[in-house]
């Protein structure tokens, strides 16, 4: 299949209204769009005029994103090839933004098969274009096993006749991207950073506003397709280097100290501790940083000769003041699996054997006002009472191989199905109404908190909620063992979300009294 030129609609086309426009927009399907990347390669397709197709496995993933109302949502997974078809129909390239970063045993080989789906779904359809962003690396080296299947799903989707255009990067620079959190947790935690031999590998990495430039204008390149394209920022690196970098941006006194012998395996486990990195994410980075990753040819100049690339304290800059503003548009944490699994959101029901624990409070504010205190809980701003117990189940958790509380927040005080709530994953919001919250920390069983705000009597009953569905005796012991624990905490923070809601409702009562 020969390529044809994908470029976005005119300018024309793009600024008339109504049926016509969206007509003559085409049509490109996005997988991913759940992960980091992919989250942030939606809207600015949308803005260059595409419309979007999202193939993700759970639409409710997508909620709250940017640019969600304009998208098209298909429900499917590239390991079913049954489910592609649909994805397919009438588009004319497809981003392929999926892979295994600690899948376990066997990612390698589901990674090929669904790699070779996906090109045959689009082949069937008559897509023009797979756009792919894989890893950086020089093939004849010593790649580590990710990296290899990186570039091995890329050649699994050229099997196909239709034409690809692979993108390959190595870290990549932006607030939320795993790479850059390693980076800033490594450096903002540790005064003298102990630097095994991988520390010394030089990287090339690209801040990824750079890295969407690339994959957004490829569509407009049609001498693109069918190319391998190396991209990488304005300078090369080692890994010390990109931390010392860091350091000198947010004006951080750091030393490196090497040591002789550190393997990747025991790097990980150190980085588990430091970051709230799992040492499953962690080890195949590091192991990927036993190899030189740089641009080796010129041909992302010579395809896309307006992109220049910025260097890497720019890209940090740019990192750095997202985070301060707190519009982080997406995470690593949105769409890896965790220590507790990428699942499905399960719907709680009675007969699933639960052990329920509910508390009431009537409070004095509107239930908007009410939701808005429980969605902020996490992050910096904690969980409102005994905050040094909090902070010891997150150290237990990560010490057994958990999360741990490091994650964090995505926002502030934004909220959407999907994010990471330090060792909590969202998993339904309905403003003003109800949030649910699955634990994600290691547990004999599965547990989850919910918060429910209910108009009543001119004011709101809060409604919290902990269900927990033990495995055998372990999780039964667990439950029973630490209710007295549980249970004075549970009271301390419904007590401490309506108090601060109460608060700031009379606080905003006395403001508008005044204001009039």
């Amino acid at each position: 299949m020969s390529a044809e030129p994908l470029s976005a609609p005119s300018e024309k086309a793009t600024s008339s209204t109504g049926a016509t426009a969206a007509s003559c927009a085409r049509l490109v399907v996005v997988t991913g769009a759940t992960g980091y990347v992919g989250g942030r390669l939606v809207p600015r397709l949308l803005e260059a005029g595409y419309r979007v197709r999202c193939l993700v496995r759970d639409a409710s993933r997508l909620q709250g994103r940017s640019g969600l109302p304009q998208v098209e949502v298909v429900t499917g997974d590239v390991l079913r090839p049954e489910s592609l078809a649909a994805a397919m129909v009438g588009a004319v390239a497809a981003y392929y933004l999926v892979h295994s970063m600690a899948g376990g045993e066997g990612f390698h080989e589901r990674d090929i098969a669904a790699a070779r789906s996906f090109a045959r779904a689009a082949a069937d359809a008559g897509v023009g274009r797979i756009v792919y962003l894989g890893g950086l690396g020089d093939p004849r080296t010593g790649l580590s096993g990710h990296l290899r299947s990186r570039q091995a799903t890329g050649d699994a989707l050229r099997e196909g006749p239709v034409p690809v255009t692979e993108f390959r990067a190595a870290v990549v620079v932006g607030s939320g991207s795993i790479s850059f959190e390693m980076i800033r947790y490594l450096t903002e935690r540790l005064p003298v950073m102990i630097c095994p031999q991988w520390v010394y590998t030089r990287v090339q990495p690209i801040g990824v506003d750079d890295l969407l430039r690339y994959l957004v204008e490829a569509l407009d390149v049609p001498s693109s397709a069918g190319q391998t394209v190396e991209v990488g920022g304005a300078d090369v690196r080692t890994y010390g280097d990109m931390m010392l970098g860091y350091a000198q941006v947010r004006g951080l006194r750091r030393r490196l100290q090497p040591v002789p012998v550190l393997t990747p395996v025991l790097s990980s486990y150190w980085v588990h501790l430091v970051t709230p990195i799992p040492s499953t994410i962690a080890r195949p980075l590091i192991e990927g940083l036993r190899s030189e990753v740089v641009v080796r040819d010129d041909s992302a100049a010579r395809l896309f000769p307006d992109i220049h690339p910025v260097d890497y304290l720019s890209a940090v800059r740019a990192a750095v003041a997202t985070l301060e503003d707190g519009t982080v548009e997406t995470s690593w944490a949105d769409a890896l699996a965790t220590s507790r699994g990428d699942r499905a959101p399960k719907v709680l029901t009675t007969q699933d054997g639960m052990l329920v624990e509910q508390r009431r409070l009537q409070v004095s504010a509107d239930p908007a006002e009410v939701f808005a205190i429980c969605a902020a809980i996490g992050g910096e701003r904690g969980y409102g009472y005994a905050a040094w117990t909090w902070e010891v189940r997150g150290a237990v958790d990560r010490l057994v191989g958990g999360v741990g509380l490091r994650r964090g927040r995505r926002d502030p005080r934004e909220l959407r199905v999907g994010d990471a709530l330090d060792f909590w994953r969202v998993e339904a919001v309905e403003p003003a109404r109800l949030l649910r919250l699955r634990a994600e920390m290691k547990v004999p069983g599965s547990a989850w908190l919910q918060f429910e705000t209910i108009p009543a009597d001119g004011g709101t009953l809060l409604v919290q909620t902990a269900f927990f569905a033990p495995k055998g005796l372990p999780g039964l012991a667990y439950w029973y063992g630490l209710y007295p624990v549980h249970s004075k905490i549970f009271s301390g923070m419904i007590a401490a979300l309506a108090a601060e809601a109460s608060r700031q409702a009379l606080v905003q009562e006395r403001d508008s009294v005044r204001g009039a």
